[in-house]
């Protein structure tokens, strides 16, 4: 059986159209953003009345990749103060033109970003400083927005419980890694957790939230992947395709993707 994985899909320009990892980032993005405006007991815009000012909520998103960046945007939009970390210091300037600032850590991340544009799991000893360093941030926040992910394997943890509970009462934890074992430390899988007053949510699947424009965007995805295999009106396999080979997980009676046939032979798939 010949099979592929849409979430195989090379991370490359020709590519962007058949990416449905991305696409349903993105509507997961969004729909964290509103999630949290709605768990949160203040409003997202600063507000000047006849009753006073009120000031705008503090955002920090933690993971500026296709979901975070989706996130900083809407919750912008919004009127709330944002700011991003990401350990790949290339999506500053991408950070910076949604209107956020950057989170710089004291950190060596010059090997932060692996294949495809992915974060590249770092070591333990990196990951407690940058929980040490996120901390303060974490505490002045009202919204804090996790989705920070490493292919095949469980999201770093990057807000431990000490962290939660420095956070003002009130405040809110989106966390997007939830079905990987999730960022906070306090995080359930579909579940809402309270700890000392700050509410952490861990959604595992928001784009069914946003079932129409998920299905649309999907079957674009594989319309599209679909018709770049299609030659003449039939199935052609070029292997040599960076896409093709890309996507391709069995092939000939073998698994044909190496990151998959490793953790098969390991038992851990």
């Amino acid at each position: 059986m010949t099979a592929f994985a849409v979430e195989l899909m090379p991370r490359i320009t020709r590519a962007q159209a058949m990416d449905a990892l991305s696409s349903m980032s993105s509507l997961a993005g969004y729909r964290a953003v509103l999630l949290a405006a709605g768990a949160l007991p203040r409003i997202f815009p600063m507000l000047v009345t006849a009753a006073g000012t009120i000031t705008a909520a503090r955002v920090l998103i933690i993971g500026a990749g296709v979901a975070g960046l989706q996130a900083i945007a809407t919750a912008r939009r919004l009127g709330a103060i944002v700011e991003a970390y990401d350990t790949r210091p290339a999506v500053k300037e991408q950070v910076e033109s949604l209107g956020a600032r950057f989170v710089e850590l004291d950190l060596e991340t010059e090997d932060a970003e692996g294949a495809g544009g992915y974060a590249k799991a770092q070591s333990e000893e990196f990951y407690r400083r940058q929980r040490e360093q996120l901390a303060k941030r974490v505490a002045v926040a009202d919204v804090v927005i996790t989705t920070a992910l490493v292919p095949g394997q469980r999201a770093p943890l990057l807000i431990d419980e000490s962290a939660v509970r420095a956070m003002r009462r009130g405040s809110v934890i989106v966390d997007l890694a939830a079905e990987k074992g999730g960022n906070c430390a306090c995080t359930e899988a579909d579940r809402e957790v309270e700890v000392q007053g700050v509410r952490i949510l861990g959604p595992t699947n928001l784009p069914s939230d946003l079932a129409f424009n998920a299905s649309q965007m999907y079957a674009k995805n594989l319309v599209t992947f679909l018709l770049h295999l299609l030659k003449d009106g039939k199935i052609e396999l070029d292997l040599e395709d960076e896409i093709t080979r890309g996507a391709l997980l069995t092939h000939q009676g073998e698994i044909a993707n190496e990151a998959v046939r490793s953790r098969v032979a390991k038992g851990t798939a």
